[in-house]
């Protein structure tokens, strides 16, 4: 049994419905869709090696030398991996990059065991060009910008519409030098899956108009996929004008408070403290040629004292201090200036709540 159109793929990945990758880790590694797991039918240097063998010696050579790779014990366990997965989820797929071989293999040893799962023909491949397609789809949707000075909440807002599309949730960023998290970005692949998944439920739900926060082509790692990028910098705009102590409160909220506690739950007390200094070092060393070195040293200085405060303390007051430096000689003026040149596609300003009620009303 095999399932390989596009009506297929959309159910499978508007459901988040359970497959079985039998990719090599490193396959896996690189990019795989959000409702997979990693159960291989060979490891990466079995692969390697029938590779090569299949480049030496032909297919029938390699066919032969991979079942004698994969044997005995570790045929039954792999199997067993596939069979446990299989019973906890009856209505899921398995598949390999292009549903060929392994896939086939995989299916007829699960036959062995009286299990008939179906495959996915065309496999990893077929269905990252769907979702590739569907990213393109956006861009023809109509779209709305968020944007907003450098703590002004446009994520938190977004989070709340039910047509916002979270850009940087789905890149596990935040966009700016202070932007990364404690646990790992997402691969450029990984975000391109999990964004056009995000994107084709919120189209099946019925939600036409896409909201998106103002971004540059680059979130941390990651890009834009180049047509959404270009139709959000001809977009109308709306701009959310906070004052300055809500933001710094959000941006002490953001970067102080949650990412102190995340790399003390990651690294335990007295290393996460020593990850959380280096993280706020790298992110104002990533201003550095901004700010100029006079600045630079002055702010570093501050920051390196209210880390000492907070950790000799709790309180994390001083933070304001070399934040509101931040915003006031960089992130201010760089967000003023962009703004200028986009000021004829500005459709509505006001504080969150005002934008958040104008978006709610006019999408309804």
């Amino acid at each position: 049994m095999v399932r390989n159109n596009s009506r297929d793929f959309r159910d499978i990945f508007l459901n988040d419905t359970p497959m079985i990758d039998v990719r090599a880790p490193v396959e896996f590694s690189l990019g795989a869709y959000p409702s997979s797991r990693n159960y291989p039918l060979m490891l990466d240097d079995e692969r390697a090696a029938v590779g090569l063998c299949y480049k030496d010696s032909g297919q029938d050579a390699a066919i032969e030398l991979g079942h004698r790779l994969v044997s005995g014990d570790k045929k039954a366990q792999r199997v067993a991996q596939w069979k446990a997965f299989c019973e906890e989820n009856p209505q899921g797929y398995l598949y390999c990059f292009r549903g060929g071989m392994r896939s086939r293999i995989t299916q007829q040893w699960l036959k062995e065991v009286g299990i008939d799962y179906p495959f996915i023909e065309g496999g990893y491949k077929a269905m990252r060009s769907y979702l590739l397609d569907t990213l393109e789809s956006i861009s023809e949707d109509p779209i709305t910008i968020i944007a907003g000075c450098t703590g002004s909440g446009k994520t938190d807002l977004i989070k709340t519409l039910k047509n916002g599309l979270d850009l940087e949730g789905v890149a596990n960023h935040r966009g700016s030098s202070f932007g990364r998290y404690v646990s790992a970005q997402n691969s450029q692949i990984n975000f391109d899956n999990s964004l056009a998944i995000d994107a084709l439920k919120k189209q099946a739900r019925g939600y036409r108009c896409t909201i998106l926060e103002d971004e540059g082509r680059n979130i941390g790692s990651v890009n834009l996929p180049l047509s959404l990028y270009k139709v959000m910098q001809l977009a109308p705009i709306v701009v959310i004008d906070d004052p300055l102590d809500i933001r710094l409160g959000r941006l002490l909220d953001d970067y102080v408070s949650r990412m102190q506690t995340d790399f003390a739950n990651l690294y335990g007390e007295a290393r996460g403290w020593i990850e959380f200094a280096a993280y706020l070092e790298k992110g104002l060393l990533g201003i550095r040629r901004r700010l100029g070195n006079e600045r630079y040293a002055n702010i570093l200085a501050r920051q390196q004292r209210a880390v000492k405060v907070q950790q000799e303390t709790g309180k994390v007051e001083d933070h304001l201090d070399w934040l509101g430096l931040i915003l006031a000689q960089y992130y201010d003026p760089m967000y003023h200036y962009q703004l200028g040149k986009k000021a004829d596609r500005i459709v509505y300003r006001g504080d969150y709540n005002e934008v958040q009620a104008w978006l709610v009303d006019k999408h309804k």
